[in-house]
This record gives structure tokens, C-alpha cells and sequence, in this order.
């Protein structure tokens, strides 16, 4: 990651909105690689205008699911095991298996009674062959 420093004009509005806008003379520099860039963030305004903007760490913990499996309509997901305090030891928690599905409403009942029908013989083969591991503690 590198910094770019460049002058800008920055116009408070009265409805709470900051537009920051660079100098006309800084038009050859780029700030992102070609797209817009969009984020969270939490903006402190001094009385004197001092500005500090600060992103917001947006899934800092990684996905919470892990996708085993897709179907066209449903998909497989397992989460992903989280460490935690526990009565003065650490222990993980435990990981779920999540089978989910999503229909068009326009399908109609019987187009998607045949689908989940499908789908759902679909992941029970892929159930199937996944290899049971016996952990003992």
C-alpha cells in the first residue's frame, strides 16, 4: 500500500455531507486503480475543520463460512471453528453444516418441489463421499 499526497479542496455541507475534490493540478495523479472504491468509515470533524476519516475493519475475522458445496440453487456451507475463552481455558467452538436453498418465486410450487428434489439428491451423493473423521478428546 502507498500513500499518495496531493492538494484538494474539501467543502463542508450544512446537511453533514464531505466532498473532498483535488486540485486542478492534481488531476494526473491516481488515487485508486481505475474503479470507484467504496467503504465504511467513522469521520470526526473537529470545530476547526480538522478531518480524520477511519475505515472501518470490515470482516477483520475472515468469512464465517466456509462453501463445501454448490448446487444452482443451494449451496453447502460449514463454520469455520472460532477459538474462545472458556472458564479460564481456551476451547474452539463447534462447526455447523448449513444446506441452503433459494428459488425464484416465479418457479411455481411444482417446478420447485422437482428442483429441491434434484438439488437435494445432488448434495446427499456429495455427503456421501466426504470421509467421517473421529476426533477424540
Amino acid at each position: 500500500m502507498q500513500a499518495v499526497k496531493m492538494d484538494g479542496s474539501i467543502n463542508f455541507q450544512t446537511n453533514g455531507d464531505i466532498n473532498v475534490y483535488p486540485c486542478p493540478w492534481e488531476q494526473e495523479k491516481e488515487v485508486t486503480s481505475g474503479e470507484r472504491i467504496r467503504y465504511r468509515a467513522g469521520i470526526e470533524v473537529d470545530q476547526d475543520g480538522r478531518t480524520r476519516v477511519k475505515r472501518i475493519r470490515v470482516g477483520s475475522r475472515g468469512p464465517l463460512h466456509e462453501t463445501l458445496y454448490e448446487t444452482v440453487h443451494g449451496a453447502v456451507k460449514m463454520t469455520r471453528p472460532q477459538i474462545r475463552p472458556y472458564n479460564g481455558r481456551r476451547r474452539m467452538d463447534e462447526e455447523f453444516v448449513y444446506v441452503t436453498f433459494k428459488f425464484p418465486k416465479k418457479y411455481g410450487l411444482a417446478l420447485t418441489k422437482a428442483l429441491y428434489q434434484e438439488e437435494t439428491d445432488e448434495i446427499m451423493s456429495y455427503f456421501k463421499t466426504r470421509k467421517e473423521e473421529t476426533i477424540w478428546e
